[in-house]
């Protein structure tokens, strides 16, 4: 499953490594944007199998964030 970015906004700290298993709900990437952070989280459960960011890039509303695959 594709997680997407829901706005505008720069990287600011990539929590997840690729491989990673994680929680609905987990943190995955932390955006700024406006002077505010904003955090990406894991719509369901399973494994980072893609980190399509890294910190300080530039990503716009509906770019992919992370690839999850289900658990």
């Amino acid at each position: 499953m594709e997680v997407r970015a829901e706005l505008t906004a720069t990287v600011w700290k990539v929590v997840v490594e690729q491989g990673a298993t994680v929680a609905e709900g987990d943190e995955l990437v932390i955006l700024e944007s406006m002077k505010m952070e904003i955090p990406v989280v894991a719509p369901l459960a399973g494994t980072v199998k893609e980190l399509c960011v890294g910190e300080e890039d530039r990503i716009s509303e509906g770019d992919v964030v992370a690839v999850i695959d289900p658990s």
